[in-house]
């Protein structure tokens, strides 16, 4: 099957394009890329699609911290729901955190996520393995097995790695399998039971607190045995200026590290828990923190200290989240709002150009996790997301793919959203009119 995306802008920052451009799929491959091609020989039989003026067309986006739930907490996510809320909020790959029941600590679970995500998923799903059996932070996971099966990196996601030794010797396996360990950074001692970030707020709100300094120490624990072991750190979700200013001098000093930031933390603070009358979908961890916090992220989106925006997607059944902020649990969605949180929040305002949104969202992803995405190069895989940043809608959960609805943004206005999502070569979203094809 042949399409021809025709005139859109497209933005591909791995081959350095910024322009309006065609793009022709064949057999789920990018074919060709460049002007008039409709003409082209190459594009015979073609289903042409008109891309409307201001159309970006880039990459598939990447999502690289996602919890599908599956297997064992299908009440509140499956492969399937996951894949398609990824599909609509304009994801063509994601790669699922561990934390399922059981944890994916071996190759039987490993497989059955592979096996379940070709057999219902509607995008590309890559499995992130443990690094401990049961996440439990004691005895190394079959690291080896789960590579083979197809794990893209590892890690203990919705606990750290406290154990100093045993994140040595992750480090040290992961690096033979040329695999990022990703880390869940927090010092569970200083955290102990707080549940929003500690300062002015939580005192007012009469909340116990998690200081910076819990995120802030595991970081540099890690990255000082990141700096013995050699082997590849990924910073999860990071949430602190003290923690990118730890991460900026270690790299300056050589050590391999990346790190991600979600929309979480960069759009509301701590405030937001007051200014919504303790919602308990503003509760995460790590927490929301202060607009000293997120102005210092926002810096490192720009300065390249931060690699990637990741949504942390983490479902949770109503119920569950339908109790006091103290007692809910931690997380909230993000594979249906991060996108349009992002194209409104700082690329449209200028803080960040389309292609630096393509790195953090595409590029950088698939370079961190080694996978063969991020690119429009002739020969990759038709993985392409089409984005409108002039469509103006409003997040309404209702209208969500994801079995969850534990959104912190419902309600919220945004401009800029994804249009159409094309996944080896196949529509598998669409909002683009009918009439432009």
């Amino acid at each position: 099957m042949k399409i021809l995306l025709k005139g859109g802008r497209v933005v591909d920052p791995a081959n350095q394009i910024d322009g309006v451009r065609d793009v022709l799929i064949d057999d789920g491959m990018i074919a060709s890329v460049g002007v008039d091609l409709a003409a082209a020989p190459e594009a015979a039989g073609a289903d042409v699609f008109e891309v409307p003026a201001g159309i970006i067309v880039c990459p598939g986006l990447i999502d690289m911290h996602v919890h599908l739930r599956e297997p064992g907490q299908e009440h509140k996510e499956t492969i399937e729901t996951g894949t398609r809320a990824a599909a609509a909020g304009g994801f063509t790959s994601i790669a699922c955190m561990p934390n399922t029941d059981p944890w994916n600590d071996g190759l039987s679970v490993t497989e059955y996520i592979v096996a379940e995500a070709r057999r219902r998923g509607v995008v590309n799903v890559f499995p992130i393995g443990c690094v401990s059996k049961g996440g439990l932070g004691e005895e190394l996971a079959e690291i080896g097995d789960m590579v083979r099966s197809g794990a893209v990196a590892v890690s203990d996601d919705g606990r750290p790695v406290g154990n100093s030794y045993l994140l040595r010797m992750a480090l040290e396996y992961a690096k033979i399998f040329g695999i990022p360990l990703i880390d869940h950074c927090e010092d569970r001692n200083l955290s102990a039971s707080g549940v929003m970030h500690e300062g002015f707020v939580s005192t007012v709100l009469g909340l116990k607190g998690i200081p910076a300094a819990s995120e802030e120490v595991a970081v540099a624990t890690d990255l000082a045995v990141a700096a013995m072991s050699g082997g590849r750190l990924h910073v999860a979700h990071l949430s602190t200026r003290g923690s990118l200013e730890k991460i900026r001098r270690a790299r300056a000093d050589g050590v391999a590290v990346t790190c991600e930031a979600t929309p979480h933390h960069l759009v509301p603070t701590d405030q937001s828990v007051a200014d919504s009358h303790y919602d308990p979908n503003m509760k995460m961890n790590p927490p929301l923190r202060s607009e000293e916090d997120r102005q210092a992220l926002l810096q490192g989106l720009r300065d390249g200290t931060i690699d990637a925006i990741a949504s942390d997607h983490a479902p949770h059944h109503a119920d569950e989240k339908l109790v006091e902020f103290d007692e809910a649990p931690f997380g909230v969605i993000g594979l249906e709002t991060t996108v349009p949180l992002v194209l409104d929040r700082f690329v449209r305002p200028g803080a960040l150009t389309p292609a630096r949104f393509v790195e953090l969202l595409s590029l950088n992803p698939a370079r961190i996790l080694g996978i063969r995405k991020g690119t429009l190069q002739v020969g990759a895989d038709a993985d392409v997301t089409l984005l409108d940043p002039g469509l103006e809608r409003t997040v309404d959960v209702s209208r969500f793919q994801s079995k969850s609805r534990n959104c912190p943004f419902h309600g919220l206005s945004l401009r800029g959203w994804p249009v159409a999502t094309v996944v080896g070569g196949r529509i598998v979203h669409e909002l683009v009119p009918a009439a432009t094809r």
